[in-house]
């Protein structure tokens, strides 16, 4: 019975994340997500109690599938090339999942705000990859010695900043000679904003 409750919910996840995918953040709804599951309204309160624990659940789940995605790109014992490997993977994994991106990282529902505590739970996972490489880093004296955790949130402020921009530009008119009017132009100027980053938080001389 367990199991069998355990493949429904992961169903309407499933099912949830295709219409995010499909249609964008305002297309989560009750009625909504159980058609495209093809159960009724009760299913998605029998199974997270209300709209409010579903959303935490592809919450979670975009951070889960956002860790994979940095965990196969973490394969290298140079801290450096690590830095750069999470920030390619980030990206890829903002500009493949766009919806969900946003579901993560903004407020496109105005009645979805995870708690801080499933906030935390969440930065750990990947965040916390981010703060090891740079203290690999750090160990091997290749940038500053400052706190190791706010070190890693300069980084990922760069980051960030730069996949957003890029989503935006992604979604208007195209804009012939622009820095990103290609996939292969946009990850050249995001390393190069990370590397510039990177640079300016070099070792202490």
């Amino acid at each position: 019975m367990a199991t069998r409750s355990l493949v429904k919910t992961d169903h309407l996840i499933n099912s949830a994340l295709e219409l995010l995918a499909a249609e964008g953040a305002a297309s989560l709804r009750v009625r909504r997500i159980a058609e495209a599951a093809g159960v009724s309204t009760m299913a998605v309160y029998s199974g997270f109690g209300s709209l409010q624990g579903l959303l935490e659940q592809l919450y979670k789940r975009g951070f889960s599938l956002l860790e994979d995605e940095m965990k196969r790109a973490n394969t290298t014992d140079q801290p450096i090339a690590a830095i750069e490997a999470l920030g390619l993977a980030y990206r890829r994994f903002a500009l493949g999942n766009p919806g969900l991106y946003a579901l993560m990282f903004e407020h496109p529902l105005l009645d979805f705000d995870p708690s801080p505590a499933l906030r935390q739970q969440a930065l750990e996972t990947t965040f916390g990859m981010l703060i090891e490489a740079v203290e690999r880093a750090q160990e091997d004296q290749q940038v500053t010695q400052m706190d190791s955790t706010r070190l890693a949130y300069l980084l990922w402020i760069t980051t960030h900043g730069a996949v957003s921009l890029e989503l935006t530009h992604s979604i208007r008119s195209p804009l012939p000679g622009w820095f990103l009017d290609s996939e292969t132009a946009g990850r050249a100027v995001f390393l190069e904003a990370l590397r510039a980053t990177l640079a300016g938080l070099g070792p202490e001389r």
